[in-house]
């Protein structure tokens, strides 16, 4: 059985289920797949291949015992025929150079769960960067039928509010990985997946016990809110942005949580600080990339958010954000105030 999913933008197929990927729509059932992902198979021809030839690692990211990151690193096959993305646990993804194929596998004992936590996250993101998208590090919810983004860097929190966010009721789009499209004069964010994933202090905060929701994988510590329309909805639609946060570092600050306008030459720099697998790109794609925002920064919204650090003070950031979000409502896209 082959299962179809609509997944940032992309059609994917796949052998096997995987818990979080939209299903795509019937309406577009008879097109073909952008990404055909294979799992837990024996060795496609295509791998034994680009095995045979030489290879050189091109970035090895450490883990994180703060965070729980796992050691990654990324090699290349051949004159970059295909790429491997191989973590510390013997989790590996091997993707064909024409961005069309992905196989993935991991140890005995593990499940398609945990090659999923891998496969919904920097697997995507390093496909969409590879296919020349525009990805920020961030997480997206659809606010006034726009799209309102989260950005910011691992542990600055965006999961929490747009969790947060979401048991308010406000659907979310995407999740760490926030793909970005342009079409004419206008922005717009892709569907990602239907999960957002939460450590168990981030669980604490938001239902009173670090238990409370599901852990994605037996293996790891960390949990999931299903965005299934029980406690949180998921939006499947693109949706046009409207207004980009830069999280800054929490605060004891008695005037905390804020927003604080910037200029175009702040909210540039945040936006390249923070796009997703930035070491990835040559200088011509960085070139590209750098002209992208540079347009985004001077026709959309960036503003920095200023949390408190006292978790308890998340409801009233919510609250900031809808009511600043809320302002724009009624008019036809989100410009920049500034």
């Amino acid at each position: 059985m082959i299962y179809r999913y609509r997944v940032y933008g992309l059609t994917c197929s796949s052998n096997l289920p995987i818990d979080g990927f939209p299903p795509e729509p019937f309406k577009s059932q008879h097109l073909d797949s952008d990404i055909e992902l294979n799992l837990f198979s024996s060795t496609p021809d295509w791998v034994g291949a680009v095995l045979r030839l030489p290879a050189y690692t091109i970035y090895t990211k450490p883990g994180s015992s703060e965070n729980g990151d796992s050691t990654y690193s990324v090699k290349a096959f051949g004159k970059q025929e295909a790429f491997q993305l191989a973590y510390c646990d013997g989790t590996q993804f091997l993707i064909d150079g024409s961005i069309n194929r992905v196989w993935g596998r991991c140890p005995r004992g593990f499940g398609v769960d945990h090659l999923a936590t891998y496969l919904r996250g920097p697997v995507m993101g390093f496909v969409l960067r590879r296919r020349g998208v525009t990805a920020l590090h961030a997480s997206a919810l659809n606010i006034c039928g726009h799209a309102i983004v989260l950005c910011g860097e691992s542990e600055s929190g965006k999961s929490t509010i747009a969790a947060a966010l979401a048991l308010r009721g406000t659907p979310v789009l995407c999740e760490d990985v926030t793909a970005l499209r342009k079409s004419g004069d206008a922005f717009f964010v892709e569907s990602g997946y239907a999960q957002v994933g939460l450590w168990p202090d981030a669980v604490e905060t938001l239902f009173g016990a670090s238990d409370a929701l599901p852990r994605l994988t037996p293996s790891w510590e960390k949990c999931f809110l299903p965005l299934d329309g029980e406690r949180a909805r998921f939006e499947p639609e693109e949706r046009p942005l409207g207004v980009i946060y830069l999280l800054a570092p929490r605060t004891a600050s008695e005037d905390a949580p804020r927003i604080e306008q910037i200029s175009p030459r702040e909210a540039l720099l945040g936006l390249v600080q923070n796009t997703y697998m930035n070491w990835l790109l040559d200088r011509e794609q960085r070139a590209a990339e750098f002209d992208f925002l540079s347009t985004l920064a001077t026709r959309i919204s960036v503003r920095r958010i200023v949390p408190h650090s006292d978790p308890a003070r998340i409801a009233a950031l919510c609250d900031l954000i809808v009511a600043d979000t809320e302002n724009y409502q009624g008019s036809t896209s989100f410009v920049s105030v500034r």
